[in-house]
């Protein structure tokens, strides 16, 4: 699709029905109906950045920060293996504590198990992706959050877009399976920049797209904004799976947050990963990105079992394969 038609289609609420339709239909025919679960590990909530969407954003002092050490990390992780996940996912605030070789021997001890590993930890140099890499990282996760460049600015004080760009093309580069993804709904944002978006995620051949309504969290100068539109982000996930069909699209979380059957409704809609949390409930409910976050006092046996039965029924299969991002996809 060129912009005007996604945009186009985005303004128009009358073909929801069939956009839905048409994205699980390419969802089927090009990723199949499995469903990869991946173990979701969020082990620091400490962050050195001032983004203004972000409960974990250092000028919040309310937040009681924590921060999971290799030992106890590494609990988790076997324990996610004897769920049967096949990909363990760490994601944390920009933590300066857990430099290169810190997070290069927590990999080597990771990879040990035979999971496919996805790092979601933030900005870094060449040279530490490139580290990351050696020690056996498969995949990282950094979303653009948009790519519209005045609202960019407006929302991550202190930093430029140019160098979220540089950090994905350099993460292309190393040869990761590179996920990105924006959210939907920020104050200002419009459907030109949303169609912008999806056209970006097009241009770097993203592996995984991450799409996620935008929840203003209270200690955040966003405050009082209003949601973001539960059907608008699903809109623009499903435009995402037709313009990227082989890609690995997830039924995210924040979904879920504002409508109870968030996450099979994604996967009826194009989408064919979820990411349920193995963090162990002490560090839940700390790791606040937004309020209201689902599944915060389950332990990860409960979220496990679920998501499963939740999969199975509408028809679909949970994968026991790493799910990488299928060849000539």
């Amino acid at each position: 699709m060129n912009k005007q038609e996604i945009t186009d289609i985005l303004n128009d609420n009358t073909k929801n029905d069939w956009l839905f339709r048409e994205a699980d239909r390419v969802r089927r025919e090009n990723v199949g109906d499995e469903v990869h679960l991946r173990g979701l590990i969020e082990f620091s909530n400490i962050c050195a950045r001032q983004c203004k969407y972000c409960g974990l954003r250092s000028p919040n002092r309310v937040i009681e920060r924590y921060r999971i050490l290799k030992d106890e990390l590494l609990l988790i992780v076997q324990n996610a293996v004897n769920m049967g996940y096949k990909t363990v996912v760490l994601q944390s605030g920009e933590d300066d504590y857990f430099d290169s070789d810190k997070m290069c021997e927590i990999i080597k001890e990771i990879k040990k198990h035979d999971v496919a590993l996805t790092l979601s930890i933030g900005e870094k140099s060449y040279d530490e992706y490139k580290a990351f890499k050696v020690a056996g990282a498969d995949r990282y996760l950094l979303r653009i959050e948009t790519t519209d460049k005045n609202l960019y600015r407006e929302m991550h004080p202190g930093v430029n877009i140019e160098n979220r760009f540089r950090c994905l093309y350099d993460l292309k580069s190393l040869g990761y399976e590179v996920g990105t993804g924006c959210l939907v709904g920020l104050p200002n944002q419009t459907t030109d920049s949303l169609a912008d978006d999806i056209l970006f995620f097009r241009e770097l051949n993203a592996d995984m797209v991450g799409i996620g309504p935008f929840i203003p969290h209270n200690e955040t100068p966003l405050a009082h904004a209003e949601n973001g539109d539960f059907w608008l982000a699903l809109k623009v996930m499903a435009l995402t799976r037709i313009n990227l069909p082989g890609i690995n699209i997830p039924a995210t979380t924040a979904m879920e947050t504002l409508h109870p059957n968030g996450r099979i409704i994604a996967l009826q809609s194009g989408a064919n990963v979820v990411m349920p949390n193995v963090t162990s409930r002490e560090y839940r409910a700390k790791y606040e990105i937004y309020p209201g976050k689902i599944c915060t006092n389950e332990n990860p046996e409960q979220c496990r079992k679920c998501i499963e039965n939740k999969i199975k029924s509408i028809g679909r299969t949970i994968s026991k394969s790493y799910g990488h991002r299928r060849a000539n996809n």
